[in-house]
């Protein structure tokens, strides 16, 4: 009995599985897991052979979870620590040797099947073929090749028995053997009659060209992942003292200080201790262009140093730094399904029983019909071989993992199967604004002059009396001032007045920035400039006004700009037939005026962070599936209120850890590339699915020879065994499909 969940938060283990084929597989791994001692949660990923098991670390241990598995008849080739992901190096060392394993046994069962083939459909244009002689000689081929290479099948088959269950090894194990022995029988018993040799041996040839062609194609499946890892660099050159040393990164702790050069990889997070340069930091944010880096600033494992030798005091190592984070929630959401496999597991929970009874069937309806054995057996094992459940059972786990992990490469962080499938359904996006559809932080906008002062001259004295305030606006009026080049002198006197302005004394002159109420307390007349400072307000802008001795000389603006990547992103989304909405804690003005630069029409302002959330509940009781879009820890509780979160990575990490997908790069732009490839993946899981059970339900029939009497048309066990290994193929060869999403030509942004 599954042990009762436990109020403490698990440990996880990642288990690498060998050997699982179909979704039957797929159920007993996960059954015989969950009826373990202290494990809460099991989810197997079909298609990267692994899974994730939740368990409690006081009563079990991941040795004995991997001994569960084994019982139930599978390999479990290495064991990870927990919550440690299953590290893609081993992994991939292990796909390789179980893919190697499979194309020796296909070598070898080609080079006698051929023959064997040649012999047993020659038709009398091989005299050979049909004497005892050539009769033997199909005998020993088929023998080799059944107890070589079919003997894998075989033995997971005998392993399913033992669970009193089945799975597709049992049906190719019932096809190739039913073949074999009835063949064997007649060649030892009578010496005469009609031989099915050559079926058995090119149904096992046939499946093991099937595995390796997927094995090929599971590869792929984690291909995202791989080049993430690729990013970090096995070796770093650690500093101690006048000594340096190469070191593997494994062996890097806190504190340690790594010497990166110029056209190197940074080997792990830190800051910046020595030196100064500029960072690629593309892999994480998109940016194209490269970062200046100098004292204290912040650097990230797997980033590339343009320019500059770069002494970095290491701050996070191995599974702690960003690039490990991005790795290990990729690979997480590959492994979790979409609500739309349930359909696939229920019926390939009842697929092979379905099968053997209906293989059955047609056994004893056509020997009743007087064909005879020979023709009842062909039809039974067509029956047999040409049903699939590994099609189905992997129509939806091969498109998430490529799903996922093409959103990976986009920068856009989906975490798992429910958040594509949802996602995929979203008709209204609700939009932060801070940080979202703005840069985040104030700039300067206007610099607005009375007569007989320049603008250069206005600005010049604003920022000298800002120089010394760390208050956003005062940065956004210096750094305005710097980028115009001018010259911006020192102040003295300098007093800051909250929520009212700065006072500051320039090359012996008052100067005063802030806004008009403030002026009036202090006697002096901002009139004629209010219906500009009202004019700038009604746009969004912060206006202050500026005083030089007694006299208001003119205004300068700030305001928090829209990125200029909004409002293309905004009409995107409206091609796409989804609607949006702003939800700020901002004031009405200044939100309507952004709204109306982006192109949104609906806007909710002055909304606490409770009332976001309340926002969120009340468009879905509309019947709307809502995605929140929000960088800050304010947009948390609406970002798991909603139907989809969706951070931008730029934003806090409490934002990003509650949200189902993270824009990782390019921030709101990639909101548009995130749900049409959320749609993308599941338009591919509907068509695996659709395929899968358009192949059984049609293929089936025509193996029985139900269409005979009609028709005319019946299935060989050759060709039955040939389109039971492709139909696998071509699920995940249409799975794969999405890794060309985003590329040439815009995909499709209809709703499956």
């Amino acid at each position: 009995m599954t042990s009762p969940p436990s109020t403490v938060a698990p440990s996880v283990v990642e288990l690498p599985v060998q050997g699982m084929t179909c979704a039957t597989c797929v159920g007993r791994v996960e059954r015989a897991l969950r009826s373990s001692p202290g494990v809460a949660t099991a989810e197997v990923n079909l298609a990267l052979g692994r899974v994730r098991v939740g368990f409690d670390g006081d009563t079990t241990r991941p040795e004995l979870l991997a001994d569960a598995v084994r019982d139930a008849g599978y390999e479990v080739p290495w064991l990870p620590a927990p919550g440690e992901t299953a590290g893609v190096a081993r992994r991939d060392d292990t796909a390789d040797q179980e893919h190697d394993a499979l194309r020796r046994d296909l070598g070898f069962a080609a080079a006698l099947a051929v023959p064997l083939l040649v012999l047993g459909m020659s038709h009398g244009l091989l005299p050979f073929a049909a004497t005892p002689a050539g009769r033997i000689a199909q005998g020993v081929l088929a023998t080799a090749i059944v107890l070589g290479p079919g003997r894998r099948f075989a033995r997971l088959a005998f392993v399913a028995l033992r669970h009193r269950t089945s799975d597709m090894n049992t049906l190719v194990t019932l096809g190739a053997g039913a073949a074999y022995f009835y063949s064997m029988a007649t060649l030892v018993g009578t010496g005469h009659g009609h031989l099915y040799f050559e079926a058995a041996g090119a149904i096992l040839a046939f499946v093991l060209l099937g595995k390796v062609l997927e094995s090929r194609a599971r590869r792929h499946l984690a291909d995202a992942v791989r080049a993430l890892v690729a990013l970090q660099p096995r070796m770093a050159r650690r500093v101690r003292g006048d000594v340096e040393e190469d070191v593997l990164v494994e062996s890097l702790f806190r504190g340690d200080v790594v010497l990166v050069r110029p056209g190197e990889r940074l080997p792990a997070d830190g800051l910046v201790e020595r030196g100064a340069g500029t960072v690629d930091e593309s892999m994480l944010t998109g940016e194209s262009m490269p970062v200046d880096k100098a004292l204290g600033d912040r650097v990230h494992g797997g980033t590339m140093n343009g320019a500059g030798a770069l002494h970095v005091r290491v701050t996070s190592v191995g599974r702690d730094t960003a690039l490990a984070r991005i790795v290990r929630a990729v690979e997480e959401a590959q492994g979790r399904r979409a609500p739309i496999a349930r359909v696939a597991d229920v019926v390939a929970s009842w697929f092979v029983p379905v099968v053997l009874v209906l293989a059955t069937t047609t056994l004893v309806v056509w020997l009743a019909l007087g064909v005879g054995m020979s023709l009842a057996l062909e039809r039974f094992v067509a029956v047999l071989v040409i049903a699939c459940p590994c099609a189905l059972g992997l129509a939806t786990p091969a498109a998430v993992a490529v799903g996922t992990g093409r959103g990976a490469e986009l920068g856009v962080l989906v975490k798992g199967g429910e958040a594509l499938e949802t996602a995929s359904r979203v008709d209204l996006v609700l939009l932060d604004k801070t940080g979202t559809l703005t840069e985040g932080k104030p700039s300067l906008t206007d610099v607005v002059p009375r007569d007989g002062v320049t603008p250069d001259e206005l600005l010049a004295l604003a920022a000298a009396a800002e120089r010394g305030s760390e208050h956003p606006v005062a940065r956004a009026v210096l750094e305005g001032a710097r980028a115009k080049g001018l010259v911006v002198a020192d102040a003295l006197h300098v007093r800051a007045e909250s929520g009212r302005g700065v006072s500051s004394e320039v090359r012996g002159v008052r100067v005063l920035v802030g806004s008009a109420p403030w002026l009036v307390e202090l006697g002096l007349d901002p009139s004629p400039l209010e219906p500009e400072a009202a004019r700038l307000a009604a746009r969004g802008r912060t206006p202050f006004f500026v005083v030089r001795g007694d006299e208001v000389i003119g205004l300068v603006a700030v305001a928090d700009r829209p990125l200029a990547s909004a409002r293309a992103a905004i009409l995107e989304l409206g091609r796409l037939g989804i609607a949006v909405e702003m939800v700020t804690g901002d004031r009405e003005e200044t939100a309507r005026a952004i709204a109306r630069e982006v192109g949104i029409e609906t806007v909710s302002a002055g909304v606490l962070p409770e009332g976001k959330a309340g926002v969120v509940l009340a468009a879905r009781a509309r019947g709307h599936v809502v995605a929140m879009v929000g960088d800050g820890i304010n947009d948390a509780p609406a970002l798991a209120a909603a139907d989809v979160g969706i951070a931008i990575g730029t934003g806090t990490d409490l934002a990003v850890a509650t949200a189902d997908v993270a824009l990782l790069r390019g921030g709101v732009a990639s909101l548009p590339t995130a749900l049409r490839l959320a749609r993308e993946t599941l338009r591919t899981i509907r068509r695996n699915l659709f395929w899968a059970f358009v192949y059984n339900v049609v293929g089936i029939p025509l193996a029985a020879g139900l269409f005979v009497p009609i028709t005319g048309w019946q299935l060989s066990p050759v060709v039955a065994s040939a389109a039971m290994s492709l139909s696998s193929v071509s699920v995940l060869a249409s799975s794969l499909r999405l890794r060309r999403f985003g590329q040439g030509a815009t995909t499709s942004s209809k709703s499956s």
